[in-house]
């Protein structure tokens, strides 16, 4: 196992060197001029020598691979540079945002993992039933709903229509204190909506999966023994039901972090959600660079997690990949 990871480590450099360069290159290749987005309303009136002068302050008059390889060495030794649209170190904009981004992500994959299992399992035991059936054509439903529909459709229900739950933002309007009620009353519907939004595929998998492992002979055998339903379904065909869903985990990364910026903008949650198109739209390279190797890395330790969890729960499974 320590192999395995000291390996995939060792294989993330090279794709983390290759994505920062990709964001320089896509960048300059922008029709959006960071110097004219970082002046703002001042640029229509500056002199070009004004915006000459700017551009060298803002270190995007060098060529792409000097500007580029200026970022990585700062980066390597603790400086991410400051962001030209925040108008702050980046550092302090991955400080102030990227907490708020993990608890939403935290929290909706807990409960899409939780819920698609129990669900799952509870569909298997009785396939064909009226609960696989509305759950299972509930599933299919929502895997094809955009997350911004949900997340409208669930402030419309519970916000507008039943008053019960607040619509966005991290506190309310008139409190300016940030305390654990207020951040919880205003995280249950994001991390719902995106929690359901990842729900579909945990359920289905471990539907299936517990579904195959019920037909096999060994679950048969222990039936004929008259071994406890409850006692084979948690001791056997649980655990290799979960199996396959322990592969998503890894699979599903992007998809949270893609789903978890569209609930950011929609609900207001200070997260990276409005600080990754703001450096997008204003090509603002050391914050760009910043999130996609942050994003990356998500996805790199994801992968990881997943293999490993399936070796453990699976000892058959090597570690030699």
């Amino acid at each position: 196992m320590a192999r395995m990871a000291g390996r995939r480590t060792l294989f993330a450099g090279p794709v983390l060197l290759t994505v920062t360069f990709g964001v320089f290159a896509v960048a300059a290749m922008s029709p959006f001029d960071p110097v004219k987005a970082y002046a703002g309303t001042a640029g229509l009136t500056a002199s070009q020598a004004e915006l000459d002068q700017l551009r060298a302050n803002l270190d995007v008059d060098q060529p792409l691979v000097a500007r580029w390889w200026e970022w990585l060495t700062s980066a390597l030794t603790g400086d991410l540079g400051t962001s030209s649209v925040m108008r702050q170190p980046v550092g302090d904009v991955l400080a102030e945002r990227v907490g708020w981004s993990a608890l939403l992500a935290l929290c909706a994959f807990a409960l899409a993992v939780l819920a698609g299992t129990a669900l799952g399992v509870l569909a298997a035991r009785r396939q064909g039933g009226p609960l696989d059936r509305a759950v299972s054509a509930l599933a299919y439903t929502l895997e094809a709903a955009p997350v911004f529909w949900l997340g409208l459709l669930a402030i419309w229900f519970f916000s507008v229509q039943l008053g019960v739950l607040p619509s966005g933002g991290l506190t309310d309007a008139s409190d300016d204190v940030v305390s654990p009620g207020q951040v919880t009353s205003h995280l249950v519907l994001p991390a719902l909506v995106l929690g359901i939004s990842q729900l579909p595929w945990f359920f289905l998998y471990v539907r299936q999966g517990v579904a195959d492992a019920l037909d096999e002979d060994p679950v048969r055998g222990a039936r004929a023994r008259g071994v406890a339903e409850r006692r084979i379904l948690i001791g056997h065909a649980l655990r290799s039901g979960m199996l396959p869903m322990l592969t998503l985990i890894g699979s599903r990364v992007p998809e949270l972090i893609t789903g978890a910026l569209l609930v950011e903008t929609v609900f207001s949650w200070p997260g990276v959600a409005a600080a990754t198109v703001q450096a997008a739209t204003s090509v603002d390279f050391p914050l760009l660079a910043a999130l996609t190797v942050s994003a990356t890395a998500a996805v790199l330790a994801g992968n990881l997690l997943s293999d490993l969890l399936y070796g453990l729960a699976d000892p058959r499974v090597g570690f030699d990949g």
